[in-house]
């Protein structure tokens, strides 16, 4: 079969992509979780009198345990085909991929399973924004000084 026809028949099943649909969900989803964080924060300082960097973290804390909880119970990843990216570009996308990645290799045990796997795909996320931090740190330095 020549690539031209294999294009054409892939092309007649390939499954149509509401683009604009799904940058509105997730717009709308992330938006919701960004609201939602706001109002932990703020339940927090009001209620128990957190400065809102103790608030903040505490916050931070909670998404990913949510989002490791819902990971190894099985339906974040149902969740994100509803949710579309608003349910992964935050904190709660970082801890869903090194939860899934440690439960797809616990039965190789903790050292060459867990422990080696957990960054596969958390890695590159931690690699390439402390090179940008580091990037755009001397960028800073370089345009405003230290002070």
């Amino acid at each position: 079969m020549r690539n031209t026809k294999y294009d054409r028949i892939a092309d007649n099943h390939k499954a149509e992509e509401d683009r604009v649909g799904n940058a509105v969900v997730a717009f709308l989803c992330g938006g919701f979780i960004g609201l939602l964080g706001e109002g932990i924060i703020e339940v927090f300082c009001t209620y128990y009198h957190m400065s809102r960097n103790e608030a903040s973290t505490f916050m931070i804390v909670i998404f990913i345990f949510i989002a490791s909880l819902c990971t190894s119970l099985g339906f974040f990843d149902k969740l994100v085909t509803k949710f579309k990216c608003g349910l992964l570009i935050p904190i709660t996308g970082f801890a869903h991929s090194m939860t899934s990645s440690s439960l797809d290799y616990k039965r190789e045990g903790p050292i060459y399973g867990i422990g080696s796997n957990m960054f596969k795909l958390a890695g590159s996320v931690i690699l390439y924004g402390v090179v940008s931090a580091w990037f755009f740190g001397m960028i800073r330095y370089v345009i405003g000084g230290l002070g």
